[in-house]
């Protein structure tokens, strides 16, 4: 359970991540990519954040999360610069791809297909008859 604490700066730090990095895809003049910081989970100990990308679209995402783990650095030193008022020590920056709206996606598009399970039972594995 997060703590108000750890929740405040949680938002004030995906906050400031959504400008870092919305500002360097228009400042290097990348078009057609989309990238939002869906959640930030900072650890008890303040230590670690684990920040979560939703990207769009999805295939530019292998990319783009090696782009950014190897400028980690430089973005976690922009980020300082923001919060050096609100924060002492800013959290390591861990970051992962968020796939929970791929995820709601494919669950949507198996209960309004041709593949909804709960009308063909023989797509789900433990219904098979053997």
């Amino acid at each position: 359970m997060e703590t108000n604490r750890q929740k405040k700066i949680g938002s004030v730090l995906q906050k400031d991540l959504v400008d870092i990095l919305q500002g360097e895809v228009r400042k290097n003049g990348i078009s057609n990519l989309v990238i939002s910081v869906s959640k930030v989970i900072v650890t008890t100990d303040l230590s670690i954040a684990k920040v979560f990308l939703s990207v769009f679209p999805q295939e530019k995402a292998a990319e783009l999360m090696a782009a950014i783990k190897t400028n980690s650095p430089l973005i976690k030193h922009d980020l300082s610069q923001r919060v050096k008022l609100q924060l002492r020590k800013v959290p390591n920056l861990s970051f992962y791809i968020d796939d929970s709206l791929d995820y709601i996606e494919k669950i949507d598009n198996a209960l309004s297909g041709k593949e909804n399970p709960i009308e063909n039972r023989d797509l789900l594995e433990k219904r098979k008859k053997f």
